[in-house]
């Protein structure tokens, strides 16, 4: 370990048996005035420079250093890779020069004309939603150790890391009730595309059928990589009264040639798949996997995948203590039920506890490595070169912070936000609220009782007033051109729901 004494304490490093390094800020007197800085600051002063969050450009003896370094003599020879037609001829015309200070005021003051959350009430769900990250989450990761290996390709020197993986996959298969978890994916949408590839392979078939109430995004991801497979893609309608897929239409779509079953709990559109179980029946009748998405915080109050006949659980772990900063990073969760033989065609990186021989002392390897990093291509069951650790850390620690009665308590919030949200804007008599006859967790869905006002034009009049909702529904569905999605979670207040039915009000 190193740590960093603005000082030098050496004896407190030699009584801790740590490795001594010391940071220099010259510009301190205090500083200045040790022996120890008086001695080198003339042999390193190209180290004594300030300290600056920036590099300016205008230094011309530091850029002659930098490129003097590189070997090349000027600028314009260090771009001549460059077409010139790509070039730019005229200058830019940049504002400044600013001091530090007041660069960061004019970004600050620029991002704040974007009306993100939280400068605005955010009602926008879809696969990233608003939720309340713990200080203590964000501590955690961002901790060094953490920080910087979140690619633990040497256990032997990761074993926090690993440990910390484990920890998640632990969680995750006690979250949703499946044996074995991997160490995470990219996002929901890769996740379900890579449980679809899985299915392919065990089953030696080449359909999957996906439900169309099933968001965009994991319907575009299973498409792209099942079709570039040689497989096809069919997919199930759901109903325009519930909102949830038809269960009528699985009957012809699930064949002797289908993999995979895909729906998800809650779907896209906010309503609960009442059929659930019975999706898992007709799947298995035709020896194809079924495979569900699943929104995280909901299993405090749904039944776990893992307790209704679930082959491959996937799901988006940002609600888990991740923030959701304008759209990522993200964390797959992939989960899967069955046998040695099965577990092993997962995507990904599993971690594994053992001890030594001979002893007692616990160590984490990574007993599964499927990438084509690791092992030969034609053999590699994914081809994804990284993947969200650090996000699985922070699940990992939000998860452990909340516990068991923690998760119930936290679903339970958002249910009944959800409910107080819906029964508040269906006061206002021009909205229809739900538009589907479904029960729903945290989503749901809205309409104008006038035909001519779209869920475009009511996103738009919220947005006017300050107010991130009623996502137009018709940007995945052409067909549903009124019904706007809204997403209530436990960081809406009662002043927020008010706000919300005022904006309605206001555009009557």
């Amino acid at each position: 370990m190193v740590v960093i004494y603005p000082f030098g304490e050496e004896s407190a490093c030699s009584a801790l048996g740590q490795t001594r390094a010391v940071l220099r800020f010259p510009n301190d007197p205090a500083r200045l005035s040790d022996s120890k800085f008086k001695k080198n600051r003339n042999a390193a002063s190209d180290e004594m420079k300030p300290y600056s969050h920036l590099l300016p450009n205008s230094d011309e003896p530091d850029r002659e250093r930098m490129l003097k370094a590189v070997g090349v003599g000027t600028i314009d020879e260090l771009f001549r890779d460059v077409p010139a037609e790509a070039l730019v001829k005229a200058p830019i015309e940049l504002p400044g020069p600013y001091t530090e200070m007041e660069i960061e005021r004019l970004v600050e003051e620029k991002l704040a004309k974007d009306g993100a959350f939280p400068l605005s009430r955010c009602f926008l769900g879809g696969g990233t939603w608003p939720h309340y990250v713990p200080p203590a989450v964000q501590l955690i990761t961002s901790r060094s150790e953490f920080y910087t290996s979140y690619t633990p390709y040497q256990p032997e020197t990761s074993q926090g890391m690993l440990q910390a993986l484990f920890e998640y996959q632990s969680l995750i298969c006690d979250l949703t009730k499946m044996d074995a978890a991997n160490a995470s994916m990219y996002d929901w949408a890769t996740a379900a595309a890579e449980a679809a590839l899985m299915a392919i392979r065990v089953t030696g078939k080449k359909a999957v059928v996906v439900s169309r109430a099933a968001g965009h995004d994991r319907r575009n991801a299973i498409r792209t990589y099942v079709e570039a497979a040689g497989g096809q893609v069919r997919e199930a309608p759901f109903d325009l009264r519930t909102g949830t897929t038809d269960l009528s239409s699985l009957g012809s779509l699930l064949a002797d040639d289908t993999a995979a079953l895909y729906v998800e709990q809650p779907d896209f559109l906010g309503c609960i798949e009442e059929g659930i179980e019975e999706m898992a029946e007709m799947a298995h009748r035709k020896k194809a996997l079924f495979v569900v998405g699943v929104e995280p915080t909901s299993l405090g109050l749904l039944k776990a995948p893992g307790d209704y006949g679930v082959d491959i659980a996937v799901g988006e772990g940002q609600p888990l203590g991740i923030p959701m900063s304008f759209g990522g990073p993200l964390l797959g969760i992939f989960a899967a039920k069955g046998d040695l033989g099965f577990i092993r065609q997962m995507p990904g990186r599993i971690v594994g506890e053992t001890t030594e021989k001979g002893s007692e002392r616990r160590g984490y390897v990574l007993v599964l490595q499927s990438r084509e990093q690791h092992i030969r291509r034609e053999r590699a069951t994914s081809n994804i070169c990284t993947n969200q650790a650090l996000m699985a850390v922070a699940a990992s620690a939000y998860l452990s912070l909340l516990g068991g009665d923690g998760l119930k308590a936290l679903s339970r919030t958002i249910y009944s936000n959800a409910h107080y949200a819906a029964r508040r804007v269906a006061e206002v008599k021009e909205f229809s609220v739900p538009v589907f006859d479904s029960k729903f967790y945290n989503e749901f869905a809205i309409q104008h009782a006038s035909p001519g006002v779209t869920s475009s034009q009511l996103f738009q009049k919220l947005s006017e007033v300050g107010i991130l909702g009623s996502l137009p529904l018709r940007w995945f569905y052409p067909e549903l051109t009124r019904p706007g999605l809204i997403s209530v979670t436990e960081v809406h207040m009662k002043e927020d729901v008010d706000r919300l039915v005022e904006g309605l009000r206001g555009m009557i």
